[in-house]
């Protein structure tokens, strides 16, 4: 198979293999990319939860992005899990010495047991200046209502914050709808032109985790080969369904999704 994009992913590393950088560097690679990787915290965790968390320093983390990518521009970033201010800033910092249009955010702030992972102060941040610097945030219902304020309890209220999230600055944003309990996933895609509903079927499993990093990467992928946002979007959203559904039960808790569905989605979308 022949590369089609280069991307660097700026995210934190999971032991398990479920979710983080290494979830990030399998959906690339699955989808035919080159992944770079800057590590942004080290975790031991399994399925049944986090053990522990090594931040790495804000001035390592630069030096990662910028060094990677001065012998090999990316063509698209992903950023997922920013765990301090510093951290942030210096992300925002070095993104404008690279110089990459096409860069998508997982904004990673909310535990699945709904515990914040970052403090108010990098929140605030995130909202007034990283949102404005990327193609697109995919949050997810939690990380929305943070982010927009309000509260979520149906896809009215989606479009509602997607929209307050386009006044503060973001230029696309796809909020995931997966922690809505309807019959079917309703994921929703906004900008200032267009309001866009995924609708998917919701599999009765506990093995989801990483899916949220799993999307994102996929995104990047698929609008670094050229795809619009749109159809990255909805592109990514199905191989993540196909993910899901074909998963390998790994683990005694919240097992990891399958990456390798690549020949799969190829035959659906190319």
């Amino acid at each position: 198979m022949k590369i089609k994009s280069k991307i660097l992913i700026i995210a934190g590393s999971d032991s398990s293999g479920g979710a983080g950088i290494q979830a990030d560097i399998k959906t690339v690679t699955s989808l035919g990319c080159y992944a770079m990787t800057a590590i942004t915290a080290i975790t031991s965790q399994n399925t049944t939860g986090v053990l522990s968390i090594l931040p790495v320093s804000a001035k390592n983390i630069s030096q990662q992005i910028e060094f990677t990518s001065k012998d090999i521009k990316p063509d698209a970033i992903k950023i997922g899990m920013l765990h301090s201010t510093p951290v942030i800033r210096s992300v925002i910092n070095s993104l404008k010495k690279i110089s990459i249009n096409k860069i998508i955010l997982d904004p990673v702030m909310v535990a699945k047991g709904g515990a914040k992972l970052i403090d108010n102060k990098s929140i605030k941040i995130l909202r007034s200046e990283l949102i404005k610097k990327v193609s697109l945030i995919t949050p997810n219902i939690p990380e929305a209502e943070i982010l927009s304020g309000i509260q979520i309890k149906n896809t009215e209220d989606m479009i509602l914050a997607a929209k307050m999230l386009i006044d503060m600055g973001a230029k696309n944003v796809l909020i995931k709808g997966g922690h809505n309990k309807s019959k079917f996933v309703i994921d929703i895609f906004v900008n200032k032109i267009e309001i866009v509903k995924f609708k998917s079927k919701r599999y009765k499993t506990k093995n989801t985790h990483g899916t949220g990093c799993t999307l994102s990467s996929a995104i990047t992928s698929f609008y670094s080969c050229g795809k619009t946002l749109k159809k990255s979007c909805e592109m990514a959203i199905k191989y993540v369904n196909q993910a899901i559904s074909s998963g390998p039960k790994f683990g005694k808790g919240n097992g990891p999704i399958n990456h390798l569905n690549t020949f799969i989605i190829n035959k659906k979308f190319k």
